[in-house]
């Protein structure tokens, strides 16, 4: 199930990156630079969570003119409840990065990811720095994804074409993944012409129905960021065309980090219709899908679909139970307000597949919304039992 292996790992024109091990916590990488080697229109979306990190802070003060050049991005220390040493930090950070590719300290994006609460080694990473423009590099889209893990199994990055325009994206993310815009990390960059304000309104619609829509744990992270980068070095593009790669795109590495959530061993996908609204079918979904019940049950290989059911029942929004239906994949288990004919047997069998689909139809109302998440195993409770040791 943990497999990579994923697309090109080439950059779009006019983007290198350099990734490298700073000695934050071990001899793996943890620090990349992703370089565009002209200012390029630029679009964010940052964690909701008050407790945010220093790097979202800065980060929200540099892309408010919708510009940046440059983003840089450790992994293993968060930067969280850090105090004004944070942000002093962070702001070196991104001066020291600046001055090595000669651009402005306010055109560079930082991010942090990992530990909470310890300082960042700010030293390591200052002496880490100098030289890396030299190292600098086409192909590094991979190395990248790499840089960017903490508890990941496996690196997660995209390329896809449209003509003269690539889009190459990577994502982090396998705990405290419960977006509200995985921790979660996204960059996309693209050499189309689009400007930010169009970019903006692109992302949000894409990360709505992509990285928002995901959750492995129920936990929203303190540094979850989504950053989208357009140099238009391949001129201009469809806007509509380009919208639907994107939204694809961002969809794709939401699953990826739902498939690789600590400790799992399952992928679930819910989809959810005849609901009010979106919104309605979107929070009925994540209750789902954030459940220790129906996660348990689906990593136990159980078709306890009851659990489904008081779920359901439970939301805050008014729900007619007559005309409820539950299906996994295509089995029955309750149809219109009443249980479906038994097939434990069948569902049993079904549930040792690694992907499962749970389909809940509210009754006749217009509201959808697809969402993902995983079961939840002996060893999500090991891996965080044992996260900072």
């Amino acid at each position: 199930m943990k497999l990579g292996g994923f697309s090109l790992s080439t950059f779009p024109k006019g983007y290198k990156s350099c990734s490298l091990n700073a000695g934050i916590k071990d001899d793996t990488l943890d620090f990349t630079i992703l370089f565009s080697e002209v200012r390029a229109s630029a679009a964010a979306m940052f964690t909701k969570n008050q407790f945010c990190g220093a790097p979202v802070v800065v980060g929200k003060e540099h892309i408010a003119d919708g510009y940046l050049q440059a983003i840089a991005v450790n992994s293993k220390n968060a930067n969280v409840a850090t105090g004004e040493k944070g942000l002093e930090d962070t702001r070196k950070v991104t001066e020291a990065v600046a001055q090595e590719l000669s651009i402005d300290p306010k055109d560079v994006l930082p991010s942090s990811t990992g530990v909470i609460g310890v300082p960042l080694p700010v030293e390591k990473i200052l002496t880490a720095i100098p030289g890396l423009k030299n190292k600098l590099t086409e192909d590094g889209l991979e190395q990248s994804a790499k840089a960017i893990m903490t508890t990941d199994t496996y690196p997660k990055f995209r390329t896809r074409k449209m003509g003269n325009v690539t889009i190459s994206a990577m994502a982090k993310g396998s705990g405290m993944i419960e977006p509200n815009m995985a921790t979660m990390l996204s960059y996309i960059l693209t050499d189309a012409a689009i400007e930010p304000a169009q970019l903006q309104k692109m992302l949000k619609k894409a990360v709505d129905v992509s990285f928002n829509s995901v959750s492995v744990d129920g936990d929203t992270s303190t540094s979850d960021t989504v950053v989208l980068m357009a140099n238009g070095l391949a001129g201009e593009v469809n806007v509509t065309e380009f919208e639907t790669v994107l939204t694809d795109l961002c969809i794709e590495l939401a699953k990826e980090i739902a498939r690789d959530g600590e400790g799992a061993t399952k992928l679930v996908e819910v989809q959810v219709t005849g609901a009010d609204d979106h919104t309605v079918a979107k929070k009925i979904g994540k209750s789902i899908i954030n459940s220790p019940l129906v996660k348990t049950a689906i990593f136990g290989e159980d078709p306890n679909w009851g659990r489904i059911m008081s779920t359901i029942g439970n939301s805050e929004d008014k729900v007619n139970t007559a005309s409820v239906s539950v299906s996994f994949a295509d089995v029955y288990v309750f149809k219109n307000g009443a249980p479906a004919e038994d097939k434990r047997a069948e569902l049993a069998e079904y549930l040792k597949t690694d992907e499962v689909l749970i389909k809940i139809s509210l009754g006749d109302g217009p509201g959808a919304a697809t969402v993902w998440g995983c079961d939840l195993s002996y060893d999500y409770v090991k891996i965080n039992g044992e996260y900072t040791t």
